[in-house]
Order: structure tokens, then C-alpha cells, then sequence
């Protein structure tokens, strides 16, 4: 069958059938999320359930951060489009290769719009391991394959139904996926941690150059909590006007581009590169870098020119609802990023400072409100550049903030790079576990 050709040769015992079959035969099935005219812009709600849409799709997890909601009478409404621990949830349309596994706590939330959910059903597979065969190299070339448009792939019920599919016997589908989910396991866990550390920088610096914590304490007399008297000295104690309403004496409101420079480095013909690592926007989501591409110097998309140094904050300029960014702390010389993000490099702040002020969702707030386009709306580097923040009139404010963040941040990538290495090392074995 032409699932032998997808996976290699199988051992004897593993059945050859297609995904279709073998949810239809555990009382599962495959289907579409509700169409627009279910589930209109007016019913999303800030507090509610959870309605997975494609950007919400990483790999092989659902990623919780920007979903939408809607009401509980609307979700009892759609109630056939429910989800439960087990089901995967595919996007219908642009990256059909991502999948998400729908976990115990995420029980009751809604297929969006856009999705395709499979249900494997009981008993004959199990859904780990059938969220793990969906991610082997040579299945999600078959789905890219048989996607229907050039512009924007489109997946259906048919297509995955007829998705060839190699069944184990179940307990050993269910090694194959323990063994997996311990790798992914803690690549979730350095993830959970990056978001606590992440969390921390951005607290402190919505603290001293947002709310200002430490001078309103000195204006009233009070010694800043938990700041020694040494960094409580370069804050001062009283206000003045600005274009951002009240910011500390003698600071000065500037756009970021005063303190950084865009784009300022490309990729040229000239450069002594004999290969390339290239980075690709659909490839990142908030601060999370996925699959980067390998090209021999010649043969990289013409999009890959976006040069980078140490400290670099990444945005990307299209769809920037979707907080595409990344933090590049050592990056190697022939790491190159696409034309479709802005590269900030710090000049006259640290790096610190500008990646924490970048990432504020205050930022992509702005930057979603002036996107242009249509399936595509994007924004301009000038429009990142022109973002305004308060400048302190004394670097040794600046000192005292990269003293902290820098290690946050810098504990983060090295979180990043382990489970990168743990991702690696799961698509390696992949192939083999598959195959006996």
C-alpha cells in the first residue's frame, strides 16, 4: 500500500491502512471546524472558553498565549466542534503540516475556525503516537503535497481520510509514544520556564520605565522596594510633563529608533559564506525559533538577507498579531533571518532594554491597529522605529536593569538551545522508531 511508501518498510504484525480507516473503525473521525458564518468577529469575548485557531497551532502543542474565547452559550451552541484529550487539531489553510495533540487541561475547548480536528477514537491507536506519525518528515511532505492551492495550501477531510497511516500493535504504539513525550516533556518544561524568566524582565521594566515605580516611591518619601540605595540613587524623586503623560525629571521621551539601528546589516553577494542557516517568519513565535533551513550560498531563498549580531531583537513585520520575535544572543555568522522581519540593533541602550521594551504587547497592540494588507497585512520599519519610550537621564539606570535582565534572557536561550537540541534529537529518532 502506498503507506510502505511514506515510512519505509514496516515490521511484520503493523498493519498499512489510512488515517480515515482507522479513526472510523475506533468511532473517531475527521472534521472541519465551524465555518465563519458560525462563529462571526462579535462572538469572541475576552474571558471564555478557548477557541483554537491556526496561529494557535505550534508543534504538536496548542499554544495558549493570544488565543481567542468565546461565551460558554456559544460553545454549547458548537458543541460538535468540542475537543477533548486526544483529539489533534490541523490548520485548513498555509502551514498544513502543524498538528497540536489536545491535552487533559485543555478539555472542552473549541476547534476554531479554519481547523481541521481528527479524533482517533478508542481503542485502536493511540493518540500520542498518532500525533507522532503525523509529524514524521515523510507524512508531512505527503499532506504539504496533496494540499490543494499554490498561494495557500488547503486541507480537507478527504485529504486527511486518505493520509496513508502505519498501525503498530498498540502497545507498542504506545512505547514509541512514552518515549517521545519524555523528550517533548521537557522541551514543555524549558518552555514554562522561559516564560516565568521572560515574565520577570518584563515586570521589571514595566516597573522602572512604564509605571515608574521607583521615583513615585521617592515622591512620596518612601525607599523603592527591594532596591538597594546604591540603584535607588540614579532614579529621581519628582515628575514632568511629556507626550506620554508623566515620566521621571529630567528623562526624555524618544522614538526607539533614536537608540537603535534597523536593518542594518544584509547579506551580500561579497560575504565569505560557503552555506547559510536561515530563519523564516512562520518559523517563529514569541521568542521561540522552530525549524531553521539549511542553503548552500547560491541556493538561499532571495528573502534571506537579514544579517545578525549579538543583542539583536527581531520582529516580524508581517501579520504582527501573530508576536513573531526573537532575541539573537550569539548568534552565528551564517545565521541569516528573512526580509519580512525588522532587525533592531541596540547603539546607544543595551540590549536588554530594548528587547523588554519591544515585546511589550503594548507593541504588537500598536503594530496590529496599523498593519496594511490584506491576507498579509504587514507594517513598515519606520512604523517599529517611531514606537516612543522613556529614556533615563543617567546610564547607570541602564546599568542596573541589563544587570538583572541580561541573565534572565540569557538563561532563556540557553533553555531555547537545549530544546532545540531535545527536538533534534526527537526527529532523529522518529524515522527509526517508526520503522521498526
Amino acid at each position: 500500500m502506498a503507506a510502505e511508501s511514506l515510512v519505509g518498510e514496516v515490521p511484520a504484525g503493523w498493519e498499512l491502512t489510512t488515517l480515515g480507516d482507522v479513526c472510523a473503525r475506533a468511532g473517531g473521525g475527521i472534521q472541519t471546524g465551524p465555518f465563519g458564518s458560525q462563529l462571526h468577529a462579535f462572538d469572541y469575548v475576552p474571558v471564555g472558553i478557548p477557541t483554537v485557531m491556526p496561529q494557535n497551532i505550534g508543534e504538536n502543542r496548542i499554544v495558549i498565549e493570544g488565543i481567542a474565547r468565546i461565551t460558554p452559550a456559544n460553545a454549547h451552541r458548537l458543541a460538535r466542534h468540542q475537543l477533548f484529550p486526544g483529539d489533534i487539531v490541523y490548520s485548513r489553510r498555509g502551514d498544513v503540516e502543524r498538528r497540536a495533540l489536545v491535552r487533559e487541561g485543555e478539555s472542552g475547548w473549541l476547534c476554531g475556525t479554519g481547523c481541521l480536528r481528527v479524533r482517533p477514537g478508542i481503542g485502536e491507536v493511540d493518540s500520542a503516537y498518532v500525533s507522532y506519525y503525523l509529524g514524521h518528515p515523510a507524512v508531512r511532505s505527503w499532506v504539504v503535497r496533496h494540499a490543494i492551492g499554490a498561494t495557500m495550501p488547503n486541507l480537507n477531510t478527504a485529504i486527511l481520510s486518505a493520509l496513508p497511516f502505519v498501525k503498530p500493535p498498540l502497545r507498542e504504539q504506545q512505547e514509541i509514544a512514552s518515549f517521545l513525550r519524555a523528550l517533548d516533556d521537557k522541551i514543555e518544561l524549558n518552555r514554562r520556564m522561559n516564560q516565568t524568566l521572560e515574565a520577570m524582565a518584563q515586570a521589571l521594566f514595566k516597573s522602572w520605565f512604564v509605571d515608574f515605580d521607583p521615583v513615585r516611591a521617592k515622591a512620596e518619601g518612601q525607599a523603592p522596594a527591594g532596591m538597594d540605595a546604591e540603584t535607588a540613587g540614579l532614579f529621581p524623586d519628582s515628575f514632568e510633563d511629556s507626550v506620554l503623560g508623566e515620566i521621571p525629571q529630567g528623562w526624555v521621551v524618544s522614538p526607539i529608533a533614536d537608540c537603535v539601528e534597523i536593518n542594518g546589516w544584509s547579506l551580500a553577494s561579497r560575504d565569505a559564506l560557503d552555506a547559510i542557516n536561515y530563519i523564516e517568519i512562520s518559523e517563529v513565535s514569541r521568542g521561540n525559533i522552530g525549524a531553521i533551513a539549511h542553503y548552500q550560498r547560491g541556493e538561499e531563498p532571495s528573502r534571506a538577507r537579514r544579517r545578525l549580531r549579538h543583542g539583536d531583537t527581531v520582529l516580524s513585520t508581517v501579520r504582527p498579531d501573530r508576536r513573531a520575535y526573537f532575541l539573537a544572543l550569539h548568534p552565528p555568522d551564517d545565521l541569516v533571518a528573512s526580509t519580512g522581519f525588522a532587525v533592531l540593533t541596540p547603539r546607544s541602550a543595551p540590549w536588554s532594554f530594548v528587547h523588554a521594551a519591544m515585546t511589550q504587547s503594548e507593541v504588537f497592540d500598536y503594530l496590529g491597529r496599523h498593519a496594511d494588507g490584506g491576507a498579509y497585512p504587514a507594517v513598515s520599519a519606520e512604523l517599529i522605529g517611531a514606537w516612543l519610550v522613556a529614556m533615563p537621564s543617567r546610564s547607570g539606570v541602564f546599568d542596573a536593569f541589563h544587570g538583572v535582565c541580561a541573565p534572565l534572557y540569557g538563561g532563556a536561550e540557553c533553555n531555547r538551545r537545549e530544546a532545540r537540541l531535545l527536538a533534534a534529537i526527537r526527529d532523529a529518532l522518529l524515522p527509526k522508531l517508526l520503522s521498526g
